[in-house]
């Protein structure tokens, strides 16, 4: 499913997206952050606790056969990635939160991911032969937290080099993306001819239902629009090519191909479906711009008491 060239490539662009990750935030960022969590901690809860609960409903749901389901499963306990960054930053929400949101959800993830991992696939008891150790997922996530601390420090000693390698690490983050897809889609389109529907009904619904239970979580904890808009993008957008490299440790053969299926779908789709949101968010928020400037001209300003 996934050529060798393929395989290095993700490898080494995640270890690169992660290091622009990390130059785009101070550790003055965390302090900051860190005095009024909510925001975060709304986020950290849809991110681990709405997205393997969807996904393991949509795999009981859809009779998924144990290949198919720890791939959802695995998808939906993965931290953000940051191409939730760039839509935030399109969508005209917080890109401040969506940063700290990534980056807060990956460091979570070392201990977080194993757990629930572990949670959901005995709860769907899944084979032995399907289990994703906790040692595979702990040893790719340390390995990406490792560039994300060093690219911190890279911003805070040379403020030039960090924001630099912050736009290289975003831009990246599109590119693995994009060449994954405009390389692996022409070369598989018979076996996305013959995928059943159910697994793209999986594979679609994740991020979608994802981002709707985000915004309305946020909203019910009295997030702003802006705010609630950016923690649904951040908890809709999986990190698929964090995913993909646990599959790619994981299985092999036959089998790695099953389970890769819906971690390579879901991000394909998801550039999709995020494409789409993102533009009705934009237009909802310069809406939202162009009422509060009328407001303001009809209101007018404030006349002094005589």
């Amino acid at each position: 499913m996934l050529s060798e060239f393929e395989t290095q490539l993700l490898g080494v662009m995640m270890m690169l997206i992660m290091l622009g990750m990390g130059a785009s935030l101070t550790f003055k960022d965390f302090r900051i952050a860190f005095r009024k969590p909510k925001g975060i901690l709304i986020g950290l809860v849809c991110q681990y606790g709405i997205m393997p609960f969807v996904a393991y409903t949509l795999a009981l749901l859809l009779g998924l056969a144990p290949a198919l389901a720890i791939g959802l499963i695995l998808m939906g306990c993965m931290p953000g990635g940051t191409t939730s960054n760039i839509f935030a930053y399109f969508s005209k929400g917080t890109l401040a939160l969506s940063i700290m949101m990534t980056i807060c959800s990956t460091l979570v993830a070392v201990a977080v991911v194993p757990l629930l991992l572990a949670f959901y696939s005995g709860l769907k008891d899944l084979p032995a032969e399907f289990t994703v150790p906790a040692g595979n997922v702990a040893q790719v996530l340390v390995v990406l937290i490792v560039p994300t601390l060093i690219g911190i420090v890279l911003r805070k000693w040379k403020p030039n080099v960090g924001a630099t390698i912050e736009l290289i690490g975003g831009l990246l983050g599109v590119f693995v993306i994009l060449f994954l897809i405009v390389t692996w889609v022409p070369r598989n389109h018979m076996l996305l001819a013959t995928t059943p529907r159910e697994v793209y009904v999986a594979a679609v619904g994740l991020g979608i239902v994802g981002m709707l239970l985000g915004f309305g979580l946020s909203r019910l904890f009295r997030q702003d629009p802006v705010r609630s808009r950016t923690i649904a993008l951040e908890t809709g957008i999986q990190n698929g090519p964090l995913a993909v490299l646990i599959v790619l440790l994981t299985f092999a053969g036959e089998k790695q191909q099953q389970v890769l299926l819906i971690p390579v779908l879901y991000s394909l789709f998801i550039v999709l479906t995020s494409s789409a949101v993102t533009v009705w968010f934009r237009r909802l928020s310069t809406r939202e711009e162009l009422a509060r400037d009328q407001a303001k001209v009809v209101t007018g300003p404030a006349r002094p008491v005589a």
